[in-house]
């Protein structure tokens, strides 16, 4: 047996430490080392190589009964268990302990892992971003948009030179999109050149007659210069898809009730299409600023050449559609006059036949009768004596008759 305090040899049956002196506390044999090794496999290292001292006994004696400090007594088997297993509950709360502790430690490992590779991972990202975006951004300026974007800037900012280029290098790029044509217009509309801004789409739309596109650039160009006129010009001879694809932008020309021709008499002439419809009638063009047809014109004697527009509700206009008019009215055949040539011997009165739409003139004294001579009212008495009598007929339209002359002798018994 070892001395529990300093550990020396006492012999069998002695109670007494030779050595230090401490009375002996017998005990069943109980190894320490037991529980050095269950504390440093749960992880615990604190108190666990303490032994079981005199003292802790005591403590334990103190707990159920008073005691002399002198006196001795051998610990049962359950009291030492009882010691034995309080030791062990503190060695387990103290493994639970540790073992809480060493999986918070874990966890904030892990966690402080998860973040450093959540940091990596959005660095990588961002930086894929970045490059994507820098590699993006390049790819944009060098492309057709990036290139019309570019010049439009320049152009809104007065850098017409550099506008230009930028358009005919987009134009070089995809010649079938019409931003750059338009973009190309505005830069010699800036510089009030609307002849070059013009034949931008006048080639355009030659080089490639199929492209839709390029004809509403065209055409959008037109109204925005006030040359609407000019659009008709340019759909006339397009392919028939074409023209269905830009039905909005066409205007049917007015139809004519009376085909041109020559006529006898008097007639009217009606116009009629899809829109308004503006005419003239001395051979000039016709524009939106000309006379608007409301109701039939008249055809009167003589030739007229009418020409005729409709604009469209887009204000539009069509070709323009001519017809000329001819209206001969037959010539009468001169005058009736009665009594014929004659003696007489008795009152008598000449009397003149006047056809509708005309008027009689005559002179009665041997001259030829005009517009400008007596009219004739009705019946005219004879005068006594010789008369030379002579009557023309004048037409509404001032067209004149043969004369019809007659001799009179009137003499009283």
């Amino acid at each position: 047996m070892r001395c529990m305090n300093c550990g020396a040899d006492i012999p069998e049956g002695m109670l007494i430490c030779p050595d230090c002196g401490m009375e002996v506390q017998i005990v069943p044999d109980y190894n320490p080392l037991d529980d050095v090794l269950a504390r440093q496999v749960k992880g615990s290292v604190a108190g666990a190589t303490r032994p079981l001292r005199t003292d802790d006994i005591r403590r334990y004696r103190g707990r159920n009964e008073q005691q002399s400090s002198k006196s001795t007594r051998v610990l049962s088997q359950s009291e030492m268990d009882q010691i034995r297993a309080e030791r062990m509950r503190r060695v387990r709360q103290d493994a639970m302990h540790n073992e809480k502790e060493r999986q918070r430690q874990v966890m904030l490992r892990k966690k402080r892992a998860l973040k450093r590779r959540l940091q990596a991972i959005a660095t990588f990202f961002v930086l894929l971003l970045l490059v994507f975006g820098v590699c993006a951004f390049l790819i944009y300026q060098n492309s057709y948009d990036g290139v019309i974007r570019h010049a439009n800037q320049a152009l809104g900012s007065g850098s017409l030179s550099e506008a230009e280029v930028g358009f005919q290098r987009a134009i070089q790029k995809d010649a079938g999109r019409p931003e750059g044509y338009a973009g190309l217009s505005k830069v010699y509309i800036e510089r009030e050149d609307l002849e070059a801004a013009e034949a931008v789409f006048i080639k355009a739309v030659n080089s490639q007659p199929l492209n839709v596109a390029l004809y509403n650039a065209a055409i959008e160009f037109y109204m925005e210069t006030g040359q609407t006129d000019k659009i008709p010009g340019l759909l006339e001879g397009c392919e028939q898809g074409v023209l269905e694809e830009l039905e909005a932008y066409q205007s049917d020309a007015p139809a004519f009730s009376l085909a041109e021709g020559t006529y006898s008499e008097v007639q009217e002439v009606t116009l009629t299409g899809k829109g308004t419809i503006h005419y003239t009638l001395d051979g000039s063009e016709p524009t939106a600023d000309s006379q608007e047809f409301t109701e039939p014109l008249l055809l009167e004697e003589g030739t007229v050449v009418i020409k005729a527009i409709c604009i469209n509700a887009l204000g539009i206009p069509s070709l323009c559609v001519s017809r000329t008019y001819t209206v001969e009215i037959p010539v009468e055949d001169a005058p009736a006059v009665t009594p014929s040539t004659g003696q007489y011997t008795t009152p008598t009165q000449i009397t003149i036949q006047v056809p509708e739409g005309y008027t009689a003139y005559y002179t009665m004294d041997n001259t030829e009768p005009t517009a400008f001579s007596t009219r004739y009212e009705g019946p005219i008495d004879m005068p006594e004596g010789r008369t030379f009598f002579a009557a023309v007929l004048v037409s509404d339209s001032g067209k004149t008759t043969p004369v019809t002359k007659r001799n009179y002798v009137l003499t009283y018994e």
